[in-house]
């Protein structure tokens, strides 16, 4: 697998003290992930259609606890 050059830091980085975070960068079959503190180490990539269903689990999950919290 070829390594990626596309990193993108996740919009929940900011700047400064707040840029400890992940990277995400996509190749044909599969999605990429590094640690932007650390990008010369080791990356994790999953299939596509696999990341694309865990995204959209935390979603769900995320929008199930607002949902339960404003009913509480």
């Amino acid at each position: 697998m070829s390594t990626p050059d596309n990193w993108q830091k996740s919009s929940y980085s900011g700047s400064g003290d707040g840029n400890n975070c992940v990277e995400v960068a996509t190749l044909p079959t599969h999605i990429a992930i590094r640690d932007s503190k650390n990008p010369t180490r080791a990356t994790l990539t999953f299939p596509t259609e696999t990341f694309t269903a865990f995204l959209g689990s935390l979603k769900a999950d995320v929008r199930g606890a607002d949902a339960y919290r404003r009913a509480t």
